[in-house]
């Protein structure tokens, strides 16, 4: 390894200790003398046994969650292909490509949260606010992943088909895509996951979802059926863990 590489190692290695140390002032807390053990015991004594007689509006709700999250994750998936095809630096000009890159990072500054509370004061308290709060927030980081999933393949096929006279869209039909598939299906997935969990919190807001009656049951200290609640979403993130284990079992055998 070159000697300047070990040195500019060592001083990155430097400066994150020294972030790190600079970081350990959030864990001082309030000051308070509070009793953290005994917190969570009684928190825990409120939230078991779950209240599993709530299952029947949690369902609906946790069905609602659902379709907000794969419709925006659809839409999502749909817009940042395009965009990450637009900025690629195979396809498109640099000052587009840095255009899309610095919208990207814009949409990401801007937490979950925040936009479905935009949301919800453009179209009201309903699961649309949630979906566009989603969708946008999708695009910022599923459109990073594309990008940097298209920066990172092998460039040489493709000027090879550009210089024989091959069309952009062959080129992403013949060259890039077959490529891509796979990591695009796990980022998507790992989207979808995400947003589920996230509708649950924009659901506080007002954007509907499961997350509303989270709320509901936080505000009357309703704690054994906030458990339940979370058992649900649980379920749920299992259930997409075990898809996203089929899809890559499924790529495994298709190319072996």
């Amino acid at each position: 390894m070159d000697f300047r590489m070990r040195i500019k190692k060592k001083y990155c290695f430097i400066a994150l200790l020294i972030l790190i140390f600079w970081s350990t002032s959030v864990l001082e807390g309030s000051g308070r003398d509070v009793q953290i053990f005994e917190q969570i015991v009684r928190l825990s004594h409120l939230f078991f046994p779950p209240d599993f007689s709530v299952l029947p509006d949690l369902f609906n709700a946790l069905i609602e969650t659902i379709k907000m999250a794969t419709i925006s994750t659809f839409i999502a998936a749909i817009i940042s292909i395009l965009l990450g095809l637009l900025a690629s630096k195979e396809l498109s000009k640099a000052p587009l490509r840095r255009l899309i890159i610095f919208l990207l990072a814009f949409i990401r500054s801007v937490p979950s949260l925040v936009l479905a509370v935009l949301a919800v004061a453009i179209v009201g308290i309903n699961p649309l606010a949630g979906v566009i709060g989603l969708t946008i927030y999708s695009i910022g980081y599923l459109g990073k992943f594309f990008l940097d999933i298209l920066d990172q393949n092998d460039p040489k096929p493709s000027i090879w088909l550009k210089v024989h006279g091959g069309h952009p869209v062959q080129i992403f039909q013949y060259v890039i895509w077959p490529t891509l598939v796979s990591a695009l299906t796990a980022k998507i997935l790992w989207m979808w996951e995400y947003n589920i969990r996230s509708a649950a919190i924009i659901g506080y807001v007002g954007a509907g979802g499961i997350g509303l009656q989270l709320h509901v049951y936080q505000e009357f200290g309703q704690w054994n059926r906030f458990s339940t609640a979370l058992l649900m979403i649980f379920a749920v993130v299992l259930l997409i863990e075990f898809l996203h284990y089929l899809v890559k079992k499924l790529d495994l055998k298709i190319r072996y």
